[in-house]
């Protein structure tokens, strides 16, 4: 297990190696990782560093709106709307490797643009070990690793936390006195809701997605799961009012786990899980069913792509 305060000494004394003289952007996304990530750079870095948020269009709700009030104290935070750009790059793309790859370069585009304007040559991440594993196994890409493109017009990646499990990161962020709201937070993965559709990325699948996983997120805190989502599958037929309808299936998954690379499903009661089908199906006319997942990882993976 990390030790917190040598662990925050040793890292921002490397950033500041890493970095010199220069200037680095820093990706930032919201979730523990990246801010624990930003706050070290902050600490090491000060001016020199410019914290970027890119609104991709595959956030959770409100995710942009916390973002800004979270970290509006870094001055040169940037936030970038590029939900056009990342929706036209997924367009008539199906295959969940290639959607990391996808995210992935177009991630690394909108940093090196930011890059540019003020003049940084470098870009830290707040990648931690289970990412690299995974990235560097056959199991699946992570946008900030295996997800890269071969061009990367950087001088150099930063990881301060390369080598460590969530758990640990959650150590080094409550250490940092950040917010419980970002320390506790539940893990997101970087592609965002792109992996929690299942085939093509559209509007309308993603609109289904962002609500179905508030519901999910907000009444199954009480269980305090390591990771609590909703994924659309695809589509069966229903029945709303006296109408036929063919809609969309959610697939609604709650894991516990230490480290996120073994997990277990969840026992989540009838009450429970009959409240969040009624709030999906309610909120839109377009889903016809919800399921439980109770498959632990492995055979599973805690993400469907």
């Amino acid at each position: 297990m990390v030790d917190p305060e040598p662990f925050i000494e040793e890292k921002i004394e490397e950033i500041d190696a890493a970095v010199g003289d220069g200037h680095a952007v820093i990706a930032l996304s919201g979730g523990v990782d990246s801010s624990t990530a930003a706050a070290l750079a902050y600490e090491a870095l000060g001016d020199r560093l410019t914290p970027v948020y890119v609104d991709t269009g595959l956030m959770r709700k409100g995710e942009t709106e916390g973002v800004r009030e979270t970290f509006d104290y870094m001055e040169s935070l940037r936030i970038v709307d590029a939900r056009e750009r990342f929706l036209d790059a997924l367009t008539g793309v199906t295959d969940p490797e290639e959607k990391r790859h996808v995210i992935g370069e177009q991630f690394i585009r909108e940093f090196e643009t930011v890059a540019r304007e003020v003049d940084a040559d470098y870009l830290v991440q707040g990648t931690i070990y289970p990412d690299r594993i995974e990235s560097e196994g056959t199991i699946k890409s992570h946008h900030n690793v295996g997800g890269l493109p071969e061009r990367i017009d950087f001088e150099d990646i930063v990881e301060p936390m390369r080598d460590l499990y969530k758990d640990e990161v959650r150590e080094v962020a409550r250490e940092l006195d950040l917010e419980e709201v970002v320390s506790e937070r539940m893990p997101f993965p970087g592609p965002g809701l792109a992996v929690r559709v299942l085939g093509e990325v559209t509007d309308e699948k993603l609109a289904v997605a962002r609500e179905a996983n508030h519901v999910v997120e907000e009444e199954l805190a009480d269980y305090e799961p390591w990771q609590a989502l909703a994924a659309v599958l695809g589509k069966a037929t229903g029945v709303k009012g006296d109408n036929r309808v063919h809609g969309w299936v959610v697939s609604v998954r709650s894991v516990e786990s230490r480290d996120g690379m073994t997990a277990r499903a969840q026992e989540v009661d009838w009450e429970t899980l009959q409240r969040i089908q009624s709030r999906i199906t309610g909120a839109h006319d377009n889903v016809s069913r919800v399921v439980y997942d109770v498959t632990h990882k492995p055979p599973a993976t805690i993400e469907y792509e």
